[in-house]
């Protein structure tokens, strides 16, 4: 719990630290604007991909395939928009990061990975219907 706390912190202090910097080169409206603008993109980023990515899902289920790589893919469209959607420019870079296909397939096995992992000790069930 505490190197969760602390994760938190550390985060929070090089979140606004880059804030500074950036204010500071491009003034405070401009940054201001472009935080605005990344939560915009953000939210519709992760509307548009999140549906398009829950068709997929459906449409490689309809095919009678294993949905796990599409749903991986869903998964990672969505946080790389949740991501753009907070403010702050970190977590703009890793949701951009999540949503560029190429530097998406390096998320990928961490994802399938710590997916096991939690099936594995039963903390992540399927359920089939």
């Amino acid at each position: 719990m505490r190197k969760i706390f602390l994760g938190f912190i550390v985060y929070a202090l090089a979140e606004l630290a880059l804030i500074i910097v950036i204010g500071q080169n491009i003034g405070v409206l401009n940054t201001l604007l472009l935080i605005v603008a990344t939560s915009i993109i953000g939210v519709y980023v992760a509307k548009n991909k999140g549906m398009n990515s829950v068709q997929k899902v459906k449409n490689t289920i309809a095919r009678g395939e294993a949905p796990g790589p599409a749903l991986i893919n869903a998964l990672l469209n969505f946080s790389g928009g949740v991501l753009l959607a907070l403010p702050g420019f970190l977590t703009d870079v890793i949701g951009l990061l999540l949503l560029m296909p190429f530097s998406r397939k390096l998320f990928q096995p961490i994802v399938f990975y710590w997916i096991r992992k939690k099936m594995k000790n039963g903390q992540f069930i399927i359920v089939q219907k």
